[in-house]
């Protein structure tokens, strides 16, 4: 179980991030057309797995446009923006923000917070994603695993682009 906070109020996670050198659980998740894809789905690519509670707080979005403006030009990574928003909600923002080929999906029907083991265990956001940031290279090996200690703050986004380059 990780401790984290929330506004300097101590919460928890149901567990710790997969390790580095772990091979990635496999996952499903529903993206923006309502669709579903999986992990497998993005084969011969790094992976940048985003993860966060909520689009709609400004923390999660800033993370998301910064590393969208980041990888831009990273051709062989692929960003994954994952919380359980619906779809609906990621559709929205990404179209106020111009950013409607951002790959946003939605872990609303799927086990994916409890299989790395992020989901947020008490407190008010309790049931939702933690903030967290997994890169797994192009064989979904993770080579890189950060869980944001404060919610509010950002990653380390330097850290996660030094893994990919790695």
């Amino acid at each position: 179980m990780a401790k984290i906070t929330l506004k300097g109020n101590e919460i928890h996670t149901i567990g710790d991030l997969p390790k580095n050198g772990s091979k990635a659980v496999a996952f499903t998740l529903v993206k923006k057309d309502l669709s579903e894809v999986g992990l497998d789905q993005y084969p011969g690519k790094k992976k940048l797995l985003n993860i966060f509670p909520s689009i709609d707080t400004g923390t999660c979005a800033l993370a998301l446009k910064s590393f969208f403006g980041k990888l831009a030009t990273m051709d062989d990574v692929q960003l994954l923006n994952i919380s359980k928003d619906t779809p609906f909600a990621f559709s929205r923002f990404t179209a106020e923000n111009k950013m409607e080929n951002a790959e946003t999906l939605s872990a609303f029907r799927s086990s994916f917070a409890s299989d790395y083991q992020l989901e947020i265990a008490d407190g008010p956001l309790k049931g939702l994603c933690s903030r967290a940031v997994i890169v797994l290279d192009k064989d979904n090996t993770v080579i890189y695993s950060e869980q944001v200690s404060e919610i509010t703050a950002e990653p380390n986004y330097e850290a996660a682009l030094q893994a990919l380059r790695a």
